[in-house]
This record gives C-alpha cells, sequence and structure tokens, in this order.
C-alpha cells in the first residue's frame, strides 16, 4: 500500500547511483528519490526535502552503512554552499562517476550505436584542488564588514569566504584585500532588498603562468565613489594587480554582467599561456577555468583532430581563439566566432600576437554566421566546437551536416546536450570514442571531447 509521504518524513534507502548533479538516487515506493550527500551503496535515513508528482528531494539524517568511497570533506563549509557537491567522494570514484555521466546521459538519448561507443576513463589531475584560475564573489555587508563569497545553495544567504578548496589562493587573497579596501574607504555596498549601494561583485581572474591579476567591481552605477584612491590602495597593496576595469550592471537582476565595461587602471587584458601559445584575456572574455587541464583538454583534442599542415579550420563558439591557435599550424586557416565582441578582440590580437596570419574571427552566433559562410562559398576540411552548457543550435548542425566535413571534434561541458546532439550527428558520424576529462574536481561538472569519423 501506497501510503503519503510528508516533509521531514524519514525512511531507510538504499542508494543505487548518483545522479548528473552528484545527488544519490534510491526509490521509495517506487518513486524516485534524490538524496544531497548520499553515495553508492550507502543505506541510509532519507529525511524528505521536496515532494514532487515523479519524484522526492530528501537530505542524509543518517548513514547506517557507508560507502568505502567515503571520505571526509576537506573543505570546511561544505554542505553549506555549491561547487563542492562531491568532496565527499574519494577522488578515483569521482573520476569514475564523470565516465558514469556521459553513459547515463547516452542512454538517456540514445543516439544511433551508443551501446558501443568507446567512453575511456576520465583524465584527472594529479592535485585536484585549488585549480580555479577565476573568482566571481557577490559582495555584501555582514555583521558591519565587507564580505564576499558565495550563496548557500537556492538562497541568497550569503556565505563569507577567506579560503577555499578550489580557487587559487592568490585569487582569494585578493578578494580579501579588496574587501578590506573597500570597508576602509567606506565605498557602498550593495543592498539587494531596497537595489542600493554600488559595488555589487568582485570578479578575479589570476595568470596561472605569469601570476598577473585582473580585477573587475561589477556595480550598481557609472559611480564608483573614492576610486582615485581606490585604484592607487590597489597598486600599493596588491602590485600583482596589472588590470583594473568596472562593469556597469545597474539593477536587481540575476544576471551578473552589464553591457558597459571601463579601464580604471592598468592594462585591459592579462596575458595566460596555453601549450606554448601565450593569450591575451579581457575582463569579460571566457576563459576555461582550470589551466592544468586545459592543456590536456586541448592536447587530447588535437589528438582528436589530426589536422593536416594545410587543412582550413573552422573554430565555433572560438572565444578569444584559444582553441584553434593551440591546434593549428601558423599557416593554417582559421575560421572562428563567438557572440563576444570584446573576446574577438581577443582573438584577432592573439592570432596576430602568436603569428597567426590567416586567422579570421568574426561576432555573431555560430548558428548564423556558419550557414552564412557556406552560402558564401567558405569551404572547411575540419571543424572543432566547443559550445556553451546549452550545446549546438539545429541550424549549425543541418549546415555542419551539409558540409560534412572529413574532420569533426566536438567539446562538450554538459553531456546531456552533447547526447542529444549525438542524436542527429551520429546518422552521418561514426564516433569513434569519448574522452571525458575532469576539469572541475569535488564538483559534479564533466568535459569530454567527442572524435568522429564519416560514416
Amino acid at each position: 500500500m501506497v501510503t503519503t509521504v510528508k516533509i521531514g518524513q524519514r525512511f531507510p534507502l538504499t542508494i543505487k547511483r548518483l545522479d548528473i548533479n552528484g545527488a544519490g538516487i534510491g526509490y521509495y515506493q517506487r518513486k524516485i528519490t534524490f538524496v544531497t550527500g548520499a553515495l553508492p551503496g550507502e543505506v541510509v535515513v532519507a529525511e524528505v526535502t521536496a515532494i514532487y508528482n515523479r519524484y522526492l528531494e530528501a537530505k542524509v539524517h543518517k548513514i547506517r552503512s557507508a560507502s568505502p568511497d567515503r571520505v571526509k570533506p576537506a573543505e570546511p563549509l561544505y554542505g553549506e554552499i555549491g561547487g563542492i557537491e562531491l568532496n565527499h567522494l574519494a577522488y578515483p570514484a569521482q573520476l569514475r562517476f564523470k565516465r558514469d555521466v556521459v553513459a547515463q546521459a547516452l542512454a538517456k538519448f540514445k543516439p544511433a550505436g551508443w551501446q558501443h561507443y568507446d567512453l575511456k576513463p576520465t583524465i584527472g589531475m594529479t592535485h585536484p584542488t585549488h585549480y580555479r584560475n577565476k573568482a566571481q564573489f557577490p559582495v555584501r555587508v555582514i555583521d558591519g564588514h565587507v564580505r564576499a563569497g558565495l550563496y548557500a545553495p537556492g538562497s541568497h544567504h550569503l556565505v563569507p569566504l577567506t579560503h577555499f578548496l578550489t580557487q587559487a589562493p592568490l585569487t582569494m587573497k585578493v578578494v580579501a584585500a579588496l574587501c578590506q579596501l573597500l570597508e576602509e574607504l567606506q565605498i557602498p555596498i550593495y543592498q539587494e532588498k531596497n537595489n542600493a549601494g554600488i559595488v555589487k561583485t568582485l570578479v578575479v581572474r589570476e595568470s596561472f603562468a605569469t601570476g598577473e591579476v585582473q580585477v573587475t567591481f561589477i556595480t550598481n552605477s557609472a559611480k564608483l565613489p573614492q576610486q582615485t584612491k581606490l585604484v592607487a590602495a590597489i597598486a600599493t597593496r596588491l602590485p600583482m594587480v596589472v588590470s583594473i576595469a568596472q562593469n556597469i550592471n545597474p539593477g536587481n537582476t540575476s544576471i551578473i554582467w552589464g553591457k558597459e565595461n571601463r579601464l580604471l587602471a592598468g592594462q585591459p587584458y592579462i596575458h595566460e599561456t596555453l601549450l606554448g601559445r601565450t593569450f591575451q584575456v579581457s575582463p569579460q572574455a571566457f576563459l576555461q577555468l582550470n589551466p592544468v587541464q586545459t592543456e590536456r583538454l586541448y592536447t587530447v583534442a588535437k589528438d582528436a583532430l589530426e589536422l593536416a599542415p594545410d587543412d582550413t579550420l573552422i573554430d565555433a563558439y572560438c572565444g578569444i581563439g584559444t582553441v584553434g591557435i593551440s591546434l593549428a599550424n601558423r599557416h593554417q586557416t582559421i575560421y572562428g566566432m563567438d557572440t563576444v565582441p570584446e573576446a574577438i578582440d581577443d582573438a584577432k590580437a592573439n592570432a596576430v600576437h602568436n603569428g597567426f596570419t590567416k586567422a579570421h574571427y568574426f561576432v555573431g552566433k555560430a548558428e548564423t554566421l556558419f550557414p552564412k559562410w557556406l552560402q558564401e562559398g567558405i569551404q572547411a576540411d575540419a571543424v572543432i566546437v566547443d559550445p556553451p552548457r546549452a550545446g549546438l543550435e539545429r541550424p549549425f548542425i543541418d549546415a555542419l551536416l551539409a558540409l560534412n566535413p572529413k574532420k569533426f571534434v566536438y567539446i562538450s561541458c554538459n553531456p546531456s546536450t552533447l547526447a542529444r546532439d549525438l542524436i542527429p550527428l551520429a546518422k552521418h558520424y561514426k564516433v569513434a570514442w569519448i574522452q571525458s576529462i575532469d576539469m572541475f574536481p569535488q564538483t559534479a561538472r564533466c568535459e569530454a571531447v567527442v572524435k568522429f569519423t564519416r560514416r
């Protein structure tokens, strides 16, 4: 007999596996139950936190039988903030999980031949902590002091951070010093309730190659009180900061970045090196957050693409040009596109700086520009895509299949949209292999490189 489930109800549950977000999955009265913090093979007492028609959500009240892969979380704030949801899972098991996430997505969408795809073991890190080169933290006044940190899951309650397991220590040092300066200079800090105050968010990015640091103040208005004193104090106390910018984003909005950027001091970008090539990075431009694993990701992609010396390459969703410039040689023709104008400016400069004379970069959507290029007669031997989490748009896929390039590689940051996109792609291409790469240790996020061969 099925009984009505209530919030707060507790019951024993055997955990079968982890879902794509890292929550344990069990079944209570045949209803799928997602249990935050539970691991496969464990018997837990689950406490219901939310009830939906098709599933339940729960938290661990008690562990009756623990997994051998359970470890004590190294981050003291585990459970209080996001971004470290797998910190209780031994690292080798995290790597197995990330391969399994790809398998789960394939089983859900079932692209042609999916049961026979070669899913390679996940490439992990020797030291899977302190890898993030960028901190993007909301700023608030807490108990009379300026603090930056992350929101507790599902809330707008800010948890202040001075150290964080996945962040590079230098980024955290700079964030803490900036909070101190904002407090000393009494610069108004944003208040969400009444949409008052100035400084909303701090963005700090570090170059692992040079040690340069880029700081951006995201503000509620164009006005930044005490700007001159703030810039001077940063120069004195934080000499590693070589670029100080302001991004203006007025109003109470969930979107972090506004449209207007201003350079307050220093140079407009910092420099990062990947696979021997140097790249300038503007504040709003996308750069992979884990430089160590980015080099491994690009090495895998380069091996998969197997470019010939005179191949023409289309680098879709190119960002600042890192993929194409890292994979191609200086004599090859590259066409790239991205929707962020600052990123395309960086890509053009990066091509010149690295000696690429036949690299062409354009601002626009991949699904718009790519079909247009084909209509204009542009031909390409190879295509590499590195789309955002939403995956590829159908007009892009249609144009790709019309071009039918001999060489095609897909870099994915979302196994679900990858598996969805494989449905049309796998009708025309064979999947040679899928290599998962752990770009974000301690989290459930997974990147993968797919090598295709023409049918």
